[in-house]
C-alpha cells in the first residue's frame, strides 16, 4: 500500500512583488495543496481601513486568528502553501509562530521559502500589471525604504530554503523549491 506523503505547511516569504503569489500557484498546484496568500488575509482590513488605523491591526488580527482557527481542523491529509512579506522584527517573528503552531498542531512538515532578488529587479516586478487592482504594494519609493530599513524573517522554521530568484523565472524556481523540500 503506497502511503501519501505527510501533510505540509509551505511558507514562503520575501519583499512585496517579488513572485511569491506566482510561485504560490504553480508550487500549489504541484504539491496538491491549498494556496493561502497573504492578501485573502489582508485585503478585508485593506478594504475598510488605511493601514494608520489601529482598526485595521485589529481587523488582520481577528481574520487571522479565525483562519488559522479552523486551517487547524482541516482534513489531516491537506497541505497548504502561504505566501508573506515577513521582517526580521518582533512582530513579524509573532506572526510567524502562527505558522509553527500551525503545523505542530496539524502534525505537519514546516518548510520556510525565503525568496529574495536584486533590488533593481524587485523595483521592476512591483509594478507588473495587476498589482494595483490586486491591493498589492506598487510604491517603488515604499520598496527601497522597506529594503533599506528591515532585513527578511529567516531562521525561525526547522527547515528554510533561501532562493535567489533574479534570473529565475517562476517556473524555474518552484522547481528549485521541488528539488530541495525532495518532490
Amino acid at each position: 500500500m503506497t502511503q501519501k506523503p505527510a501533510s505540509r505547511i509551505v511558507h514562503i516569504n520575501g519583499w512585496p512583488g517579488i513572485g511569491k503569489l506566482t510561485i504560490g500557484r504553480l508550487l500549489a498546484k504541484r504539491l496538491g495543496a491549498r494556496l493561502i496568500d497573504n492578501h485573502m488575509l489582508l485585503n478585508p482590513a485593506e478594504a475598510l481601513f488605511a493601514r494608520s488605523n489601529p482598526l485595521h491591526a485589529s481587523l488582520r488580527e481577528q481574520i487571522r486568528q479565525t483562519f488559522f482557527d479552523h486551517a487547524v481542523r482541516a482534513d489531516p491529509a491537506e497541505s497548504f502553501v502561504f505566501t508573506d512579506a515577513l521582517a526580521d522584527d518582533g512582530y513579524d517573528s509573532a506572526t510567524f509562530s502562527w505558522y509553527l503552531d500551525l503545523a505542530a498542531a496539524r502534525g505537519a512538515d514546516l518548510i520556510a521559502i525565503l525568496l529574495d532578488c536584486a533590488p533593481e529587479e524587485n523595483a521592476r516586478r512591483l509594478i507588473s500589471p495587476g498589482r494595483s487592482e490586486a491591493l498589492k504594494l506598487t510604491d517603488t519609493a515604499m520598496l527601497q525604504r522597506l529594503r533599506a530599513n528591515y532585513k527578511l524573517l529567516r531562521g525561525l522554521a526547522e527547515r528554510t530554503i533561501e532562493i535567489d530568484t533574479t534570473n529565475l523565472s517562476p517556473e524555474q524556481t518552484t522547481v528549485q523549491i521541488l528539488a530541495d523540500i525532495g518532490v
